[in-house]
């Protein structure tokens, strides 16, 4: 696809800015943000992301960016959730976090967090290796402190999306909030699962969107076969926004299929199964019930019971395909509606 120029209408300051070909970012989803989806995504034109390595030895950090980069052109990004990367008494930031950060930003292009409140250090940090910074946001107020905080773009995250949610109101309203706000480029987050939807977030002047949910139902992204079918099966009055799954994260809002919820409740005992981590394979971790965690194809136990996380974008999910034909079917759509609306 680079070079074809067939994209005219999705050229934007996001694409400048980065150098992508689609004004699109793949969302940071823990282990389903795999290399093997960054790479496919980045070779697609769009901005890949890999995701739950705040957590991983740095090692293992520097051999997942560093084959990142040997085996794509294309512009990836590392997602941190940075809740807990300080002392909640000194507040001093936790060493080992801070060294996974450094060994990222100076192999990652693009560096983005999510959770707390913009934090200056983190942008400092990021920006020290290299690497352009990005914070996901949930508000207008937070997005302000996003640009004071150094960030080179903001993702703007409605109420729609799945996953962990971090503001109070939907996407349109909320990019009525940030796009007067701020100056850098601005994505749209939430409920982004068709050409038309992204084709109206652009029209509506966000920069590129992002995109998880279509995402999780990729062959490169891992996740278990029986996640991808009821992701397949349900539309966006499946999904719900709760604490359901709150164990090891209290206080944090996320959006999953409702299923699961109605299915963790019911379920009886202390352990809903087992997983591994990417730089551990070996070792099985227990899955207490409640835990956030995602699902990939390590995880063993009552699936029905885990956290399906999904976006009220999960109607646009209607087969699993490979993450490169997700990335042109929306860029195709929303390239053709664009014209079609003359913006």
């Amino acid at each position: 696809m680079a070079g074809t120029g067939q994209f005219t209408m999705l050229q934007t300051k996001f694409t400048e800015l980065l150098g992508c070909k689609v004004p699109l970012q793949q969302a940071g989803m823990g282990k389903i943000a795999s290399p093997a989806l960054a790479t496919a995504v980045a070779e697609a034109g769009g901005l890949g992301m890999v995701s739950g390595i705040g957590a991983a030895p740095p090692e293992y950090v520097a051999r997942v960016l560093d084959g990142l980069r040997r085996s794509t052109s294309g512009v990836f990004g590392a997602n941190f959730i940075v809740a807990g990367a300080r002392d909640e008494t000194s507040g001093k930031l936790d060493p080992d976090f801070a060294k996974v950060l450094e060994v990222a930003a100076s192999r990652a292009p693009v560096v983005e967090f999510f959770y707390e409140n913009p934090d200056p250090e983190f942008v400092d940090i990021a920006h020290a290796g290299g690497a352009l910074v990005s914070w996901q946001v949930g508000s207008g107020p937070e997005a302000a402190a996003a640009e004071r905080a150094g960030c080179d773009l903001i993702v703007a995250q409605g109420t729609e999306a799945g996953g962990h949610v971090r503001g109070k109101i939907g996407l349109l309203a909320l990019l009525g909030e940030v796009l007067p706000t701020v100056k850098v480029p601005v994505v749209a987050a939430g409920g982004i699962g068709t050409g038309r939807a992204m084709a109206a977030a652009l029209a509506a002047g966000a920069s590129a969107v992002r995109v998880g949910t279509r995402f999780v139902a990729s062959e490169e992204a891992g996740a278990l076969p029986a996640y991808v079918d009821k992701l397949i099966a349900a539309d966006a009055k499946d999904t719900i926004l709760t604490e359901a799954f709150s164990t090891n994260w209290p206080n944090a809002p996320h959006r999953v299929l409702r299923s699961c919820v109605e299915a963790v409740e019911r379920f009886q005992g202390d352990v809903v199964g087992e997983t591994a981590q990417p730089w551990a394979p070996e070792v099985r971790v227990p899955v207490r019930r409640g835990d956030s965690f995602v699902a990939d194809r390590t995880t063993t136990g009552e699936i029905d019971a885990m956290p399906l996380w999904a976006g009220e974008s999960v109607g646009g999910v209607k087969r699993l395909q490979p993450a490169g034909e997700i990335v042109r079917e929306l860029a195709d759509e929303a390239e053709a509606l664009l014209r079609t609306w003359g913006t």
